[in-house]
């Protein structure tokens, strides 16, 4: 028992499992900001553009001739709730698609921000070429060596700048 608790000790402080759970934290309130986004600064203005409709509140009964206690029909997810009536919560749908595309598109500029700086890490100048090719015999030598050691041909060097 003491080698199973032992285990679960190391397996719970391991780096990679509190990464993961500050990675959850953190997702939990990023979806609540990106909602609240969704809910309060993106869809009012849609709905303004539908005729002023509240837009969690679109829905499409299931049953005809709805009406509440009072006489009156069905018009909000709110009511129809209040009566269990059937109904099918377009808008509410609608925000959460919206939630999530939000969310993804959030997560690729991340991964994207993530794969850059990794590639940007394993980038290494190239290192400065200290050899050539003879021209004449194709033999490798010194990059400032103006005759060839293997064929001993006179190599033309390239004139100075400065």
């Amino acid at each position: 028992m003491r080698g199973f608790i032992h285990e679960f000790k190391e397996f719970a402080v391991r780096g990679n499992v509190i990464d993961l759970a500050v990675g959850v934290i953190i997702g939990g309130a990023f979806g609540k900001i990106v909602t609240s986004i969704v809910n309060d600064i993106i869809m009012p203005p849609i709905g303004l553009l539908l005729g002023g409709v509240n837009f969690k509140d679109l829905i499409i009964p299931l049953k005809p001739d709805m009406t509440l206690s009072n006489g009156n029909p069905v018009h909000t997810l709110a009511e129809a709730q209040e009566i269990s009536a059937p109904v099918i919560a377009i808008g509410q749908f609608i925000n959460v698609v919206l939630d999530f595309l939000i969310v993804a598109f959030c997560i690729f500029l991340l991964v994207k921000g993530i794969n850059w700086m990794k590639n940007k890490e394993h980038e290494k100048p190239e290192p400065e070429k200290t050899t050539k090719e003879c021209p004449y015999c194709m033999s490798e030598i010194p990059a400032a060596a103006t005759r060839c050691a293997h064929c001993t041909s006179v190599l033309e060097t390239e004139p100075e700048h400065g």
